[in-house]
């Protein structure tokens, strides 16, 4: 069963645009400061989620340590296989069980 993501409250163009913007104003000390809130007023997005977003870019380019995007995936990815393994194994320790005292049933007729 695949799960289906969240649908995108902004165009990933506009999302990358902004981006583009905050980090080129953050650059230059004489803008850096409120550089999201400009940017974020400027195009209608939220200066928190704006935050978010650069802060994500910066990890995903190596200029900040945390976990990347697509490290985050793979993990989500694992994750439901983990789940998806331990339900399965689950499944056969009852199998098992349940044949094992069948065959006891059996021997002892």
């Amino acid at each position: 069963m695949r799960v289906m993501a969240a649908p995108r409250k902004y165009p990933e163009e506009l999302r990358e645009r902004a981006i583009r913007m905050a980090v080129d104003l953050r650059r230059d000390p004489a803008t850096r400061t409120g550089a999201l809130r400009r940017v974020g007023e400027q195009l209608g997005i939220n200066p928190e989620t704006l935050r978010n977003w650069v802060s994500q870019a910066e990890i995903d380019e190596g200029h900040r340590p945390g976990v990347t995007t697509a490290e985050g995936q793979r993990i989500v990815e694992l994750e439901r296989e983990v789940k998806e393994l331990r339900r399965a194994n689950e499944i056969l320790k009852t199998a098992s069980a349940f044949f094992a005292a069948a065959e006891l049933d059996r021997r002892l007729k």
